[in-house]
């Protein structure tokens, strides 16, 4: 039976070396699920893989949307769904890695069909909030919506206003969109956790972020400055160095954010990833155990 082999983790630790060894093993190619690798201007931040890397493992959903797209996880499902066909007619085995928690989900759940926003709609209402924050677009999901208002995180301004977005597009609450069933896939799906003991992983964590200075991180932060405004570049490593670039905290102090915010994106992809009872998890140096547990649950 064909099989999705998906390879997940939290940041930094260490899911690309070995899903590269892991796909040369099954002679094959790598899906990307990780939602800002997506962007072709963000190499460096988002610790997409190398030409290198690329040369070694042909790699899918990498590099391929401008700053200035839409994407979602309603779209990666779809992507995904439909590319895997022609991938499993050349090996029956298909590795996909990243820490992208709803972009995982969506393949390997399915996503609610929840109609795609219109520019002009995200646009209003991201102007919106930026001049009068969060509290208006509240009152307005809960006048709305109620349903959604007493479910969402009402501190994750960008869920809250997608709930807005839909209910203002479509004339109906978000929540009548959300049926929360599972999709059947015609392929087996076999989910490999990566983790490691606190220490470590935010000593990995720290090298990484000093390496990615090292490799240029700012001065690619610094190229996409002017577009700081998009929902794209509202994620850990630029929107610190934005605040360097803008003059409000020092370059020393910008690094120490990212890695303080990067321990804290781990922690929440744990809990996230934790709920999951079909994820096996492993430490990622057990790479022979990780290779034997997919082969059996192949065998299946």
């Amino acid at each position: 039976m064909n099989t999705l082999v998906i390879l997940l983790g939290p940041t930094g630790v260490g899911k690309t070396e070995l899903s590269l060894r892991i796909a040369e093993h099954f002679q094959s190619p790598i899906i990307s699920a990780d939602s800002r690798q997506l962007y072709r201007d963000l190499p460096i931040g988002t610790a997409a893989p190398t030409a290198e890397q690329i040369a070694r493992v042909k790699h899918y959903m990498v590099g391929t949307l401008a700053l200035t797209d839409y994407y979602s996880a309603s779209s990666f499902e779809e992507d995904v769904i439909s590319l895997l066909p022609s991938l499993f007619q050349a090996t029956s085995t298909v590795i996909m890695t990243g820490g992208s928690m709803m972009y995982i989900d969506a393949v390997c759940k399915g996503i609610d069909d929840i109609p795609t926003v219109t520019p002009e709609i995200r646009n209003a209402i991201y102007a919106q909030y930026e001049r009068e924050g969060l509290a208006p677009i509240l009152k307005e999901l809960k006048d709305c919506d109620p349903v959604h208002y007493e479910e969402v995180d009402r501190n994750n301004y960008k869920r809250v206003i997608h709930a807005v977005e839909i209910c203002r597009m479509t004339g109906k609450p978000y929540s009548s969109f959300r049926t929360n069933s599972r999709k059947e896939r015609p392929f087996r799906i076999i989910q490999i956790g990566l983790t490691c003991e606190r220490e470590e992983l935010y000593d990995r964590i720290n090298r990484r972020v000093d390496q990615m200075m090292n490799d240029g991180l700012l001065e690619e932060a610094r190229r996409v400055y002017p577009y700081k405004h998009l929902n794209s570049l509202n994620t850990v490593g630029y929107k610190e160095l934005f605040k360097y670039l803008d003059g409000e905290w020092t370059l020393d102090f910008a690094v120490e954010k990212i890695k303080r915010n990067s321990r804290v994106y781990a922690r929440k992809q744990m809990t996230w990833f934790k709920r999951d009872e079909e994820i096996s998890w492993f430490h990622p140096d057990r790479e022979a155990e990780i290779l034997a547990h997919i082969q059996t649950l192949r065998g299946k």
